[in-house]
């Protein structure tokens, strides 16, 4: 059986909370935002910390040349602005100035995937893990929770490196007990099962917790993976886990396209690993408007959706 989780904090605010420890101790630690500082949670950061705060108004792709040229200087950046606009309006900015010129910037997408709900497909990035996963020498990091979102960070600024993390919007449940479970680059093993292996990132990892417990309340023995880095990614655990499933559900934030479940189906075919598979993720059409939890509900990504493959896959 799968525990109750226990309640976490936004991780955007469980992030913020990092930053101004880390930058008591540390001048050179910057952040750079593009009218951000709100939906950012990093206004206490900026009370706190005026000289290592720049705000660059509605200019994402300034905030992206100006956080390389902060990074070449010596300074670990944090560049702060909405996934949407970050991996597509700054993408020039972010192949040239951040990853092929290995310049150690970490850009944080925020308010990712269908966050901003009702605002629609302007608002959407259910684009940037296709788009940046073919930009070389760049970290793609996804947390989940609170420790998974402390790992990555901790990581950046143990070993500043050209990275992107996505996040959201919501309160998110803690996954593990502490951030001491978790391992940078490792995918998080959350349940063991061997009918059905549940892979997913993000936001998503909560319907997908959920519809493991349900499965394994219909004698289904679900196993469920947490990956909170698509770059590096773990290809052992996945394989291993895989091979003692049989079949495999792929739950994200994320258009069908160029994801995870593109990622995962990608590996499993070139190591000759055949498993029934199926993506639950937004389709490649306008999506319906309404909150994240009524396109989660409306597309499957959801605890339903999830029983609904499973019946389909083991049938």
């Amino acid at each position: 059986m799968l525990p109750p989780l226990k309640k976490g904090l936004p991780n955007l605010e469980y992030m913020a909370q990092i930053l101004i420890n880390r930058a008591k101790d540390d001048p050179n630690l910057m952040i750079v935002t593009s009218d951000s500082r709100g939906s950012g949670r990093v206004t206490g950061f900026s009370e706190q910390f005026p000289q290592q705060l720049i705000e660059v108004g509605i200019a994402e792709q300034n905030s992206v040349g100006i956080s390389a040229g902060l990074a070449s200087c010596g300074k670990k950046v944090f560049t702060i602005s909405p996934g949407s606009f970050l991996s597509a309006r700054s993408f020039e900015q972010v192949k040239n100035d951040v990853a092929y010129s290995n310049n150690p910037v970490a850009l944080l997408g925020i308010s990712s995937g269908v966050s901003y709900g009702g605002l629609g497909a302007t608002h959407h990035s259910i684009h940037d893990i296709a788009a940046l996963m073919a930009v070389p020498n760049l970290d793609l990091c996804i947390p989940a929770d609170n420790f998974e979102t402390e790992t990555v960070l901790e990581s950046y600024l143990q070993y500043p490196r050209p990275m992107y993390i996505r996040f959201g919007k919501k309160t998110m449940p803690l996954f593990y007990s502490s951030a001491n479970e978790v391992t940078f680059g490792k995918a998080g093993i959350l349940h063991q099962g061997s009918d059905i292996l549940i892979i997913a990132c993000g936001e998503a990892l909560q319907p997908a917790y959920e519809g493991a417990a349900a499965l394994e309340a219909e004698g289904i023995s679900a196993g469920l993976i947490s990956l909170h880095s698509l770059r590096p990614f773990d290809k052992t655990t996945i394989l291993d886990m895989a091979a003692s499933a049989k079949a495999v559900i792929t739950l994200e934030e994320h258009s069908i396209y160029g994801g995870l479940g593109s990622i995962v189906a990608s590996l499993l075919m070139e190591r000759r690993l055949f498993r029934p598979i199926k993506i639950l993720a937004f389709p490649n059409e306008d999506l319906v408007t309404g909150s994240q939890t009524d396109l989660f509900d409306h597309y499957g990504i959801s605890a339903s959706g999830i029983t609904a493959a499973a019946a389909e896959l083991l049938r």
